[in-house]
C-alpha cells in the first residue's frame, strides 16, 4: 500500500462549513418575500459652466515691474489680486468690478510707459546729435 494519495477520499466532509449569516439571510428573505423595488428616482444636478473672469495678473505685473509709471501698475497688480479672490469665493460681480478696474489702469499704465518711454528716446536722440554737433563745430570741422 502507497502512502502518496490522499490521507481521506474527498467527499461531503471537503467542503467548508456553511456560513450561518448567509443561510439566516436566505431564510428571511424566503419568510419576508423579496424587497419591494421601487421606481427609480433621478437627480439632475444643474452644474452652471464656470463663467470666464479674466484677472489681468500677467499684464499688471508686467506694468508693475516695466511701466509703473506713477505706480499704476503697482495699484492695477493690486486690483488683479483682489479680483482673483473675489473668483475664488465665487463673487463674480465683485471680480469683474475689480478686473475691469486693472483692466483700465494697465491701459493707462502702458499708454504712459510707452509716451514717455518715446519721449526718452527722443530726447537721447537729440542730446545725441547736439553733442556730436557741438563736438564737429569744436573740432574745426563743420559743414
Amino acid at each position: 500500500m502507497s502512502c502518496t494519495g490522499a490521507p481521506f477520499p474527498p467527499g461531503p466532509h471537503a467542503r467548508s462549513p456553511p456560513d450561518y449569516a448567509m443561510i439566516k439571510e436566505e431564510h428571511e428573505v424566503s419568510i419576508l418575500g423579496a424587497p419591494p423595488t421601487a421606481p427609480a428616482a433621478s437627480t439632475v444636478v444643474h452644474i452652471q459652466a464656470e463663467t470666464v473672469v479674466p484677472d489681468h495678473v500677467v499684464w499688471s505685473l508686467f506694468n508693475t515691474l516695466f511701466l509703473n509709471v506713477c505706480c499704476l501698475g503697482f495699484i492695477a497688480f493690486a486690483y488683479s489680486v483682489k479680483s482673483r479672490d473675489r473668483k475664488m469665493v465665487g463673487d463674480l460681480a465683485g471680480a469683474r468690478s475689480y478686473a475691469s478696474t486693472a483692466k483700465c489702469l494697465n491701459i493707462w499704465a502702458l499708454v504712459l510707459g510707452v509716451l514717455i518711454s518715446i519721449g526718452y528716446l527722443a530726447l537721447l536722440i537729440y542730446v545725441g546729435m547736439m553733442a556730436y554737433e557741438k563736438m564737429q563745430q569744436s573740432m574745426g570741422g563743420g559743414y
